[in-house]
Protein backbone atom coordinates (compact mmCIF):
# COMPACT_ATOMS: atom_id res chain seq x y z
CA UNK A 1 0.00 0.00 0.00
CA UNK A 2 2.95 2.43 0.13
CA UNK A 3 3.31 4.90 3.00
CA UNK A 4 0.62 5.34 5.62
CA UNK A 5 -1.68 8.33 5.50
CA UNK A 6 -0.17 11.35 7.18
CA UNK A 7 -3.63 12.73 7.73
CA UNK A 8 -5.47 11.19 10.64
CA UNK A 9 -9.16 12.17 10.72
CA UNK A 10 -8.84 14.14 13.94
CA UNK A 11 -6.32 16.51 12.39
CA UNK A 12 -7.25 20.08 13.28
CA UNK A 13 -7.51 22.40 10.29
CA UNK A 14 -6.55 25.38 12.45
CA UNK A 15 -3.03 24.04 12.97
CA UNK A 16 -0.25 25.16 10.62
CA UNK A 17 2.56 22.90 9.41
CA UNK A 18 5.65 22.89 11.61
CA UNK A 19 8.07 25.69 10.74
CA UNK A 20 11.16 24.56 8.82
CA UNK A 21 14.41 26.44 9.50
CA UNK A 22 17.79 25.83 7.93
CA UNK A 23 21.34 27.05 8.42
CA UNK A 24 23.24 28.32 11.43
CA UNK A 25 24.93 31.61 12.37
CA UNK A 26 28.41 32.63 11.21
CA UNK A 27 30.95 33.35 13.99
CA UNK A 28 29.96 36.34 16.12
CA UNK A 29 26.53 36.73 14.49
CA UNK A 30 23.65 37.23 16.95
CA UNK A 31 21.05 34.49 16.47
CA UNK A 32 17.36 34.17 17.33
CA UNK A 33 15.40 30.92 17.66
CA UNK A 34 11.75 30.70 16.67
CA UNK A 35 8.87 28.48 17.74
CA UNK A 36 5.70 29.06 15.73
CA UNK A 37 2.45 27.60 17.07
CA UNK A 38 -1.13 27.97 15.87
CA UNK A 39 -2.64 28.53 12.46
CA UNK A 40 -1.16 29.30 9.03
CA UNK A 41 -1.93 32.99 9.65
CA UNK A 42 0.47 32.90 12.64
CA UNK A 43 3.09 31.15 10.49
CA UNK A 44 2.95 34.09 8.05
CA UNK A 45 3.48 36.47 11.01
CA UNK A 46 6.53 34.41 12.06
CA UNK A 47 7.92 34.62 8.51
CA UNK A 48 7.52 38.41 8.52
CA UNK A 49 9.29 38.80 11.87
CA UNK A 50 12.18 36.56 10.79
CA UNK A 51 12.50 38.34 7.42
CA UNK A 52 12.92 41.66 9.22
CA UNK A 53 15.42 40.19 11.70
CA UNK A 54 17.47 38.58 8.96
CA UNK A 55 17.63 41.90 7.10
CA UNK A 56 19.07 43.44 10.29
CA UNK A 57 21.85 40.89 10.48
CA UNK A 58 20.47 38.25 12.85
CA UNK A 59 20.88 34.57 12.11
CA UNK A 60 17.80 32.41 12.49
CA UNK A 61 18.51 29.38 14.63
CA UNK A 62 16.58 26.12 14.22
CA UNK A 63 17.20 25.16 17.86
CA UNK A 64 16.99 26.85 21.26
CA UNK A 65 20.44 25.95 22.53
CA UNK A 66 22.56 27.94 20.12
CA UNK A 67 20.30 30.99 20.04
CA UNK A 68 20.87 34.24 21.95
CA UNK A 69 17.10 34.49 22.50
CA UNK A 70 13.96 32.65 21.42
CA UNK A 71 10.69 34.07 20.08
CA UNK A 72 7.60 31.97 20.80
CA UNK A 73 4.67 32.84 18.52
CA UNK A 74 1.66 31.62 20.48
CA UNK A 75 -1.90 30.49 19.72
CA UNK A 76 -4.86 31.37 21.95
CA UNK A 77 -7.77 29.88 19.98
CA UNK A 78 -8.75 26.99 22.27
CA UNK A 79 -7.87 26.27 25.87
CA UNK A 80 -5.87 23.23 24.72
CA UNK A 81 -3.90 25.52 22.36
CA UNK A 82 -3.26 27.97 25.20
CA UNK A 83 -1.92 25.16 27.36
CA UNK A 84 0.32 24.09 24.45
CA UNK A 85 1.60 27.67 24.12
CA UNK A 86 2.39 27.94 27.86
CA UNK A 87 4.20 24.60 27.64
CA UNK A 88 6.27 25.80 24.65
CA UNK A 89 7.21 28.99 26.55
CA UNK A 90 8.26 26.83 29.54
CA UNK A 91 10.38 24.58 27.30
CA UNK A 92 12.07 27.58 25.67
CA UNK A 93 12.78 29.11 29.11
CA UNK A 94 14.27 25.85 30.30
CA UNK A 95 16.40 25.27 27.19
CA UNK A 96 17.42 28.87 26.55
CA UNK A 97 16.29 31.17 29.36
CA UNK A 98 15.76 34.28 27.19
CA UNK A 99 12.26 34.25 25.74
CA UNK A 100 10.12 36.83 23.92
CA UNK A 101 6.44 35.95 23.55
CA UNK A 102 4.24 37.17 20.70
CA UNK A 103 1.06 36.10 18.87
CA UNK A 104 -2.57 35.62 19.83
CA UNK A 105 -1.96 34.64 23.44
CA UNK A 106 0.08 37.85 23.76
CA UNK A 107 -3.26 39.66 23.81
CA UNK A 108 -3.42 38.43 27.46
CA UNK A 109 0.00 39.38 28.88
CA UNK A 110 -0.98 38.77 32.53
CA UNK A 111 -1.98 35.19 31.71
CA UNK A 112 1.53 34.57 30.35
CA UNK A 113 3.56 36.43 32.99
CA UNK A 114 1.42 34.82 35.70
CA UNK A 115 2.63 31.39 34.55
CA UNK A 116 6.11 32.46 33.39
CA UNK A 117 7.26 35.65 35.16
CA UNK A 118 10.76 35.32 33.63
CA UNK A 119 9.83 36.06 30.00
CA UNK A 120 11.64 39.13 28.61
CA UNK A 121 8.65 40.65 26.79
CA UNK A 122 5.08 39.92 25.70
CA UNK A 123 3.57 41.41 22.53
CA UNK A 124 0.20 40.80 20.88
CA UNK A 125 -0.66 39.41 17.43
CA UNK A 126 0.81 41.18 14.36
CA UNK A 127 2.76 43.73 16.42
CA UNK A 128 5.94 43.35 14.38
CA UNK A 129 7.57 46.58 15.56
CA UNK A 130 7.19 45.70 19.25
CA UNK A 131 8.67 42.23 18.68
CA UNK A 132 11.67 43.77 16.93
CA UNK A 133 12.10 46.31 19.75
CA UNK A 134 12.08 43.46 22.28
CA UNK A 135 14.68 41.54 20.28
CA UNK A 136 16.92 44.63 19.96
CA UNK A 137 16.72 45.16 23.73
CA UNK A 138 17.59 41.52 24.48
CA UNK A 139 20.18 40.93 21.74
CA UNK A 140 21.62 44.05 20.10
CA UNK A 141 22.05 43.65 16.34
CA UNK A 142 25.64 43.36 15.04
CA UNK A 143 25.24 43.36 11.27
CA UNK A 144 28.06 42.71 8.86
CA UNK A 145 27.50 45.48 6.31
CA UNK A 146 28.92 43.38 3.46
CA UNK A 147 26.58 40.46 4.01
CA UNK A 148 23.53 41.39 6.01
CA UNK A 149 22.00 44.73 5.18
CA UNK A 150 20.70 43.63 1.83
CA UNK A 151 17.05 43.88 0.83
CA UNK A 152 15.87 40.60 2.33
CA UNK A 153 14.08 38.04 0.27
CA UNK A 154 11.50 36.69 2.69
CA UNK A 155 12.32 33.98 5.20
CA UNK A 156 9.96 31.13 4.34
CA UNK A 157 8.91 28.58 6.96
CA UNK A 158 7.14 26.38 4.40
CA UNK A 159 8.80 24.34 1.62
CA UNK A 160 9.76 26.67 -1.21
CA UNK A 161 7.19 25.38 -3.68
CA UNK A 162 4.15 26.56 -1.75
CA UNK A 163 3.48 29.63 0.31
CA UNK A 164 0.69 31.12 2.40
CA UNK A 165 -0.55 34.49 1.15
CA UNK A 166 -2.33 36.46 3.86
CA UNK A 167 -4.85 38.93 2.39
CA UNK A 168 -6.39 40.37 5.55
CA UNK A 169 -6.30 40.37 9.35
CA UNK A 170 -9.13 40.22 11.87
CA UNK A 171 -12.81 39.40 11.46
CA UNK A 172 -16.16 41.20 11.72
CA UNK A 173 -18.20 38.15 12.78
CA UNK A 174 -19.27 37.65 16.36
CA UNK A 175 -19.46 33.85 16.54
CA UNK A 176 -20.03 32.96 20.18
CA UNK A 177 -17.41 30.20 20.36
CA UNK A 178 -14.59 32.32 18.93
CA UNK A 179 -12.34 34.97 20.48
CA UNK A 180 -10.35 35.81 17.33
CA UNK A 181 -12.05 39.22 16.84
CA UNK A 182 -11.08 40.08 20.45
CA UNK A 183 -7.48 39.04 19.81
CA UNK A 184 -6.93 40.15 16.23
CA UNK A 185 -9.48 42.95 15.94
CA UNK A 186 -11.91 43.87 13.18
CA UNK A 187 -11.37 43.03 9.52
CA UNK A 188 -8.42 44.88 7.96
CA UNK A 189 -7.83 43.99 4.32
CA UNK A 190 -4.55 44.61 2.54
CA UNK A 191 -4.86 46.69 -0.65
CA UNK A 192 -5.21 44.46 -3.73
CA UNK A 193 -2.05 45.68 -5.47
CA UNK A 194 0.04 44.95 -2.35
CA UNK A 195 -1.25 41.35 -2.20
CA UNK A 196 -0.68 40.88 -5.93
CA UNK A 197 2.84 42.30 -5.75
CA UNK A 198 3.72 39.88 -2.94
CA UNK A 199 2.19 36.98 -4.89
CA UNK A 200 4.12 37.91 -8.02
CA UNK A 201 7.41 38.03 -6.07
CA UNK A 202 6.69 34.61 -4.57
CA UNK A 203 5.99 33.08 -7.99
CA UNK A 204 9.18 34.67 -9.39
CA UNK A 205 11.08 33.07 -6.47
CA UNK A 206 9.84 29.61 -7.50
CA UNK A 207 6.58 29.18 -5.57
CA UNK A 208 4.20 26.93 -7.55
CA UNK A 209 1.17 27.09 -5.22
CA UNK A 210 -0.31 30.06 -3.35
CA UNK A 211 -2.54 29.29 -0.36
CA UNK A 212 -4.81 32.30 0.19
CA UNK A 213 -5.61 32.75 3.89
CA UNK A 214 -7.36 35.22 6.21
CA UNK A 215 -9.96 34.94 8.97
CA UNK A 216 -12.76 35.47 6.43
CA UNK A 217 -11.64 35.35 2.81
CA UNK A 218 -15.09 36.11 1.34
CA UNK A 219 -15.21 39.43 3.24
CA UNK A 220 -11.92 40.59 1.74
CA UNK A 221 -12.10 44.31 0.91
CA UNK A 222 -15.44 45.01 2.64
CA UNK A 223 -13.66 47.34 5.09
CA UNK A 224 -12.05 49.16 2.16
CA UNK A 225 -15.45 49.47 0.41
CA UNK A 226 -13.84 47.38 -2.38
CA UNK A 227 -11.61 50.30 -3.43
CA UNK A 228 -9.76 50.21 -6.74
CA UNK A 229 -6.00 50.10 -7.24
CA UNK A 230 -3.77 50.48 -10.27
CA UNK A 231 -2.28 47.18 -11.37
CA UNK A 232 -0.54 46.26 -14.63
CA UNK A 233 -1.85 49.24 -16.53
CA UNK A 234 -5.43 48.58 -15.42
CA UNK A 235 -7.46 48.67 -12.22
CA UNK A 236 -8.19 45.95 -9.70
CA UNK A 237 -10.81 46.07 -6.93
CA UNK A 238 -10.05 44.90 -3.40
CA UNK A 239 -12.63 42.13 -3.80
CA UNK A 240 -12.08 38.38 -3.59
CA UNK A 241 -13.41 37.71 -7.12
CA UNK A 242 -11.08 40.29 -8.72
CA UNK A 243 -8.17 39.19 -6.56
CA UNK A 244 -8.68 35.50 -7.38
CA UNK A 245 -8.88 36.28 -11.12
CA UNK A 246 -5.60 38.26 -11.02
CA UNK A 247 -3.83 35.67 -8.86
CA UNK A 248 -4.96 33.00 -11.33
CA UNK A 249 -3.03 34.79 -14.07
CA UNK A 250 0.36 34.47 -12.32
CA UNK A 251 0.96 30.88 -13.42
CA UNK A 252 0.81 29.14 -10.01
CA UNK A 253 -1.88 27.02 -8.39
CA UNK A 254 -4.19 29.23 -6.28
CA UNK A 255 -6.04 27.61 -3.35
CA UNK A 256 -8.68 29.47 -1.36
CA UNK A 257 -9.07 28.90 2.40
CA UNK A 258 -11.61 30.11 5.01
CA UNK A 259 -14.29 31.10 2.49
CA UNK A 260 -17.66 31.87 4.10
CA UNK A 261 -20.58 30.81 1.88
CA UNK A 262 -21.88 34.30 1.11
CA UNK A 263 -23.95 34.58 -2.11
CA UNK A 264 -21.07 36.22 -4.03
CA UNK A 265 -18.94 33.09 -3.57
CA UNK A 266 -20.78 31.66 -6.60
CA UNK A 267 -18.87 34.20 -8.75
CA UNK A 268 -15.65 32.35 -7.83
CA UNK A 269 -16.86 29.00 -9.17
CA UNK A 270 -16.61 29.92 -12.90
CA UNK A 271 -12.95 30.88 -12.27
CA UNK A 272 -12.47 27.31 -11.02
CA UNK A 273 -14.27 25.84 -14.02
CA UNK A 274 -11.94 27.91 -16.29
CA UNK A 275 -8.89 26.58 -14.45
CA UNK A 276 -7.71 29.98 -13.17
CA UNK A 277 -8.15 28.98 -9.52
CA UNK A 278 -7.99 25.42 -8.11
CA UNK A 279 -11.42 23.75 -7.89
CA UNK A 280 -11.17 23.71 -4.09
CA UNK A 281 -13.14 25.58 -1.45
CA UNK A 282 -12.41 25.45 2.26
CA UNK A 283 -15.65 26.61 3.90
CA UNK A 284 -16.19 26.62 7.68
CA UNK A 285 -19.84 25.44 7.84
CA UNK A 286 -19.53 24.48 11.58
CA UNK A 287 -23.02 22.91 11.76
CA UNK A 288 -26.21 22.30 9.80
CA UNK A 289 -29.09 22.73 12.25
CA UNK A 290 -30.57 26.26 12.12
CA UNK A 291 -31.03 26.40 15.92
CA UNK A 292 -27.43 25.35 16.60
CA UNK A 293 -26.17 27.88 14.05
CA UNK A 294 -28.29 30.56 15.71
CA UNK A 295 -26.80 29.73 19.14
CA UNK A 296 -23.35 29.91 17.52
CA UNK A 297 -24.30 33.29 15.98
CA UNK A 298 -23.08 32.03 12.59
CA UNK A 299 -23.66 34.14 9.47
CA UNK A 300 -25.29 31.39 7.33
CA UNK A 301 -28.48 29.35 6.96
CA UNK A 302 -27.99 25.61 6.40
CA UNK A 303 -31.05 24.83 4.28
CA UNK A 304 -29.74 27.13 1.58
CA UNK A 305 -26.18 25.79 1.74
CA UNK A 306 -27.24 22.46 0.16
CA UNK A 307 -28.79 24.36 -2.78
CA UNK A 308 -25.68 26.49 -3.01
CA UNK A 309 -23.41 23.41 -3.06
CA UNK A 310 -25.56 21.87 -5.83
CA UNK A 311 -25.23 25.11 -7.79
CA UNK A 312 -21.42 25.13 -7.41
CA UNK A 313 -21.17 21.52 -8.54
CA UNK A 314 -23.35 22.24 -11.57
CA UNK A 315 -20.87 24.93 -12.69
CA UNK A 316 -17.68 23.06 -11.71
CA UNK A 317 -18.34 19.31 -11.33
CA UNK A 318 -14.86 18.46 -10.02
CA UNK A 319 -14.91 21.02 -7.18
CA UNK A 320 -13.52 19.64 -3.90
CA UNK A 321 -15.18 20.96 -0.73
CA UNK A 322 -13.44 20.95 2.65
CA UNK A 323 -15.15 22.05 5.83
CA UNK A 324 -14.89 22.07 9.59
CA UNK A 325 -17.60 21.23 12.11
CA UNK A 326 -18.10 21.47 15.85
CA UNK A 327 -20.01 18.72 17.66
CA UNK A 328 -21.30 18.94 21.22
CA UNK A 329 -21.90 22.69 21.11
CA UNK A 330 -23.87 23.84 24.21
CA UNK A 331 -27.52 22.93 23.82
CA UNK A 332 -26.95 20.51 20.89
CA UNK A 333 -29.72 17.88 21.12
CA UNK A 334 -29.57 14.39 19.62
CA UNK A 335 -32.10 15.65 17.08
CA UNK A 336 -29.90 18.59 16.07
CA UNK A 337 -26.90 16.27 15.76
CA UNK A 338 -28.93 13.87 13.60
CA UNK A 339 -29.78 16.79 11.30
CA UNK A 340 -26.05 17.45 10.91
CA UNK A 341 -25.40 13.78 10.03
CA UNK A 342 -28.22 13.80 7.46
CA UNK A 343 -26.94 17.07 6.01
CA UNK A 344 -23.44 15.59 5.68
CA UNK A 345 -24.93 12.59 3.88
CA UNK A 346 -26.55 14.93 1.35
CA UNK A 347 -23.68 17.42 1.03
CA UNK A 348 -21.09 14.64 0.52
CA UNK A 349 -18.13 16.91 1.25
CA UNK A 350 -14.70 15.73 0.12
CA UNK A 351 -12.63 16.70 3.15
CA UNK A 352 -13.98 17.10 6.65
CA UNK A 353 -12.41 18.17 9.95
CA UNK A 354 -14.34 18.07 13.20
CA UNK A 355 -13.65 19.09 16.73
CA UNK A 356 -15.49 18.60 19.96
CA UNK A 357 -16.67 21.86 21.48
CA UNK A 358 -14.55 23.18 24.32
CA UNK A 359 -14.82 26.39 26.33
CA UNK A 360 -12.37 29.15 25.52
CA UNK A 361 -11.65 31.82 28.10
CA UNK A 362 -13.52 34.95 27.04
CA UNK A 363 -15.88 33.24 24.56
CA UNK A 364 -19.57 34.02 24.98
CA UNK A 365 -20.57 30.40 24.36
CA UNK A 366 -19.17 29.47 27.81
CA UNK A 367 -22.23 31.07 29.43
CA UNK A 368 -24.80 29.21 27.34
CA UNK A 369 -27.02 26.71 29.16
CA UNK A 370 -27.08 22.92 28.60
CA UNK A 371 -23.44 22.04 28.04
CA UNK A 372 -23.05 18.56 26.54
CA UNK A 373 -21.32 15.86 28.66
CA UNK A 374 -17.87 14.79 27.46
CA UNK A 375 -18.89 11.19 26.66
CA UNK A 376 -21.81 12.40 24.51
CA UNK A 377 -19.43 14.73 22.64
CA UNK A 378 -17.03 11.85 22.05
CA UNK A 379 -19.83 9.57 20.84
CA UNK A 380 -21.06 12.22 18.38
CA UNK A 381 -17.54 12.90 17.17
CA UNK A 382 -17.03 9.17 16.52
CA UNK A 383 -20.32 8.86 14.61
CA UNK A 384 -19.66 12.02 12.62
CA UNK A 385 -16.12 10.98 11.62
CA UNK A 386 -17.27 7.48 10.71
CA UNK A 387 -19.77 8.94 8.25
CA UNK A 388 -17.27 11.50 6.91
CA UNK A 389 -14.67 8.76 6.41
CA UNK A 390 -17.13 6.54 4.53
CA UNK A 391 -17.96 9.45 2.19
CA UNK A 392 -14.26 10.23 1.68
CA UNK A 393 -13.55 6.57 0.87
CA UNK A 394 -16.37 6.40 -1.72
CA UNK A 395 -15.29 9.66 -3.35
CA UNK A 396 -11.66 8.53 -3.57
CA UNK A 397 -12.61 5.09 -4.91
CA UNK A 398 -14.42 6.89 -7.75
CA UNK A 399 -11.11 8.47 -8.77
CA UNK A 400 -9.36 5.16 -9.47
CA UNK A 401 -8.63 5.04 -13.21
CA UNK A 402 -8.77 8.82 -13.63
CA UNK A 403 -5.87 11.09 -14.55
CA UNK A 404 -4.96 13.81 -12.07
CA UNK A 405 -2.49 16.66 -12.08
CA UNK A 406 -0.48 16.51 -8.84
CA UNK A 407 2.16 18.65 -7.14
CA UNK A 408 5.17 16.86 -5.62
CA UNK A 409 5.85 17.71 -1.94
CA UNK A 410 8.61 15.28 -0.95
CA UNK A 411 10.74 12.61 -2.55
CA UNK A 412 12.75 9.96 -0.67
CA UNK A 413 14.02 6.42 -1.41
CA UNK A 414 10.57 4.89 -1.01
CA UNK A 415 8.55 7.18 -3.23
CA UNK A 416 7.11 10.60 -3.88
CA UNK A 417 4.49 12.23 -1.68
CA UNK A 418 2.21 14.40 -3.83
CA UNK A 419 -1.11 16.22 -3.60
CA UNK A 420 -3.95 16.48 -6.09
CA UNK A 421 -5.79 19.74 -6.68
CA UNK A 422 -8.26 18.53 -4.03
CA UNK A 423 -5.61 18.42 -1.28
CA UNK A 424 -4.21 21.30 0.76
CA UNK A 425 -0.85 20.65 2.44
CA UNK A 426 -0.89 19.11 5.93
CA UNK A 427 -4.69 19.01 6.36
CA UNK A 428 -5.91 16.87 3.45
CA UNK A 429 -4.83 13.56 1.92
CA UNK A 430 -1.87 12.68 -0.27
CA UNK A 431 -1.21 10.83 -3.49
CA UNK A 432 1.76 8.46 -3.32
CA UNK A 433 3.89 7.39 -6.29
CA UNK A 434 5.99 4.34 -5.43
CA UNK A 435 7.64 3.53 -8.77
CA UNK A 436 9.38 5.54 -11.50
CA UNK A 437 9.70 8.58 -9.20
CA UNK A 438 13.48 8.98 -9.18
CA UNK A 439 13.57 12.06 -11.44
CA UNK A 440 10.85 13.94 -9.51
CA UNK A 441 11.65 17.03 -7.43
CA UNK A 442 9.54 18.90 -4.86
CA UNK A 443 7.44 21.50 -6.65
CA UNK A 444 7.11 19.49 -9.89
CA UNK A 445 3.58 19.35 -11.27
CA UNK A 446 2.97 16.06 -13.11
CA UNK A 447 0.12 13.94 -14.43
CA UNK A 448 -0.61 10.58 -12.81
CA UNK A 449 -3.09 7.81 -13.30
CA UNK A 450 -4.75 6.81 -10.03
CA UNK A 451 -4.58 3.06 -9.46
CA UNK A 452 -5.50 2.63 -5.79
CA UNK A 453 -7.49 4.45 -3.10
CA UNK A 454 -7.62 4.34 0.72
CA UNK A 455 -9.74 6.21 3.28
CA UNK A 456 -8.02 9.55 2.76
CA UNK A 457 -5.17 8.92 0.29
CA UNK A 458 -4.55 7.82 -3.27
CA UNK A 459 -1.76 5.90 -5.03
CA UNK A 460 -0.85 6.44 -8.66
CA UNK A 461 1.73 6.08 -11.41
CA UNK A 462 3.23 8.68 -13.71
CA UNK A 463 1.61 8.95 -17.11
Amino acid sequence: MGAMSQNPPDLRPDIAPAARLEGGPRPGQPSIGMVSLGCPKALVDSERILTRLRAEGYAVSPDYEGADAVIVNTCGFLDSAKAESLEAIGEALKANGRVIVTGCLGAEPDYITGAHPKVLAVTGPHQYEQVLDAVHAAVPPAPDPFIDLLPASGVSLTPRHYSYLKISEGCNHKCRFCVIPDMRGKLQSRPAHAVLREAEKLVEAGVRELLVISQDTSAYGVDRKHDRHLWKGGEVRSHITDLARELGGLGAWVRLHYVYPYPHVRELIPLMAEGLVLPYLDIPFQHAHPDTLRRMARPAAAAKTLDEIARWRAICPDIALRSTFIVGYPGETEDEFQTLLDWLGEARLDRVGCFKYENVAGARSNDLPDHVPEEVKQDRWDRFMQKAQAISEEKLAARVGTRQEVIVDEVDDEGAVCRTKADAPEIDGNLFIDEGFAALRPGDIVTVEVDEAGDYDLWGRLV
